[in-house]
């Protein structure tokens, strides 16, 4: 025997709850996500209970993509040489390796200091609001204080993780918190993993031009 008319209009109507609050929290997630990794997950525990993350952190949970964030393509880019002195000034003033930093900004910005991600990054090495704060730059559109929050951050995190390259930019897209939570390796991030070779092959490439 079929439901009745208001025992199907009870379940139609929990449906529709159940799609709202998913969709609320995933504005929410979505809002205050860090810049690497604004996809939405969800797994539903033995209980029933629906877990929403962006960050999927329980290896063992069989987490589901259920959202995933717009990424936009930079295709503005300015010129390297428009800033090759404020690199090579902020590389010698924090003992970073300027090509280094060519090839985060390439990666990052594609020397577009106007540069926006679509979670709120800004500027030719994409710092975060929070980030820039604690870097005490106060415009991160301002291309030689940019730059040089941007490197000093790179040899903050060369410090906290004694010089692996791999980890510090992992630790730059995805955040050190990332990096540290499992066990000082690249996260299993699609995303972060593809930005880690990417600036590694600006790097090789802008040695080879170097030599």
């Amino acid at each position: 025997m079929g439901m009745e008319w208001h025992e199907v209009m009870k379940y139609k109507k929990h449906i529709w709850n159940t799609k709202l609050i998913f969709f609320c929290v995933a504005a929410v997630f979505l809002a205050a996500a860090p810049k690497a990794y604004s996809d939405i997950y969800r797994y539903t525990d033995p209980e029933g209970v629906i877990h929403l993350t962006n960050v999927p952190t329980d290896n063992g949970a069989p987490y589901v993509l259920v959202m995933r964030e717009k990424r936009v393509l930079l295709k503005i880019h300015g010129k390297i040489s428009d800033y090759e002195s404020i690199i090579n000034q902020a590389s010698e003033k924090y003992d970073v390796d300027s090509t280094l930093v060519k090839a985060v900004i390439k990666a990052e910005s594609n020397f577009n200091n106007k540069a926006v991600s679509p979670v709120g990054a800004r500027g030719l090495m994409q710092l975060m609001p929070a980030t820039a704060a604690s870097l005490q730059v106060g415009d991160s559109f301002h291309p030689e204080s940019n730059i040089d929050g941007g490197v000093r951050y790179l040899r903050y995190l060369s410090n906290l993780f004694k010089g692996n390259l791999p980890l510090v930019l992992a630790a730059y897209n995805a955040g050190e918190n990332a990096v540290v939570r499992y066990n000082n390796s690249i996260p299993p991030y699609k995303e972060t993993q593809t930005y880690v070779k990417r600036v590694l092959h600006y790097l090789e490439q802008y040695r080879r031009e170097k030599d």
